[in-house]
């Protein structure tokens, strides 16, 4: 798994093959990767916000009793981790459109390597400040996205004008997952599952 994190960020032409030439499974996957990997964000908002707090201008900092942040992060990670698993559905639906034949398993492994960005960048809730949060998450979805256009060629072995179409499609279905993951939180907080502030 690690070996395949740094390649990606090295030399990721190289590292999709690599990927693409590997017998893996959905459960081998998720075990070493996208479950350790789905707990950095999670782990690290926990962290962040009940132990340093968000402080916006000259104010004290405003943190989240153990209770809420850790009910708000389990939820964070669970979606986190069911969102790959339907981007991996997605690409494999797709494919069909492209000619390309990955199985599911394959392309599940490729969500979850395209996201490998995401989750890193999520280091950065450990001190969470909005100029921070928004720098390296803003990286973070920047890079994720080179992955997708970079990888789908290589991965799918479809030519590059193919690649971009499809990777295009990818990346709005992405962006509907992610505002309905906004969307559900927003639900949740209506009904009383939000965020409980220290006094």
């Amino acid at each position: 798994m690690i070996h395949h994190v740094w390649g990606l960020f090295t030399h990721p032409d190289q590292e999709w093959q690599e990927i693409r030439g590997e017998e893996e499974t959905i459960s081998h996957m998720y075990l070493t990767h996208v479950l350790v990997l789905a707990a950095v964000p999670a782990v690290s908002a926990y962290i962040g916000t009940t132990q340093v707090g968000w402080a916006i201008g000259s104010r004290a900092p405003v943190m989240l009793t153990e209770s809420s942040a850790l009910q708000l992060t389990l939820m964070a990670y669970l979606a986190m981790i069911a969102g790959v698993a339907v981007m991996g559905a997605f690409i494999h639906w797709m494919a069909r459109t492209y000619d390309a034949s990955p199985n599911l398993t394959q392309c599940v492994v490729f969500a979850a390597y395209t996201a490998t960005p995401l989750f890193i960048g999520g280091l950065a809730a450990l001190y969470p400040h909005l100029w921070l949060a928004m720098i390296i998450g803003t990286v973070a979805i920047c890079y994720t996205v080179y992955l997708l256009y970079v990888g789908i060629p290589a991965f799918m072995n479809i030519p590059e004008d193919e690649g971009f179409m499809f990777s295009s499609s990818v990346l709005a279905v992405g962006l509907v997952v992610l505002v309905a993951m906004i969307a559900s939180s927003v639900i949740m907080w209506g009904i009383g599952v939000g965020p409980v502030y220290t006094s």
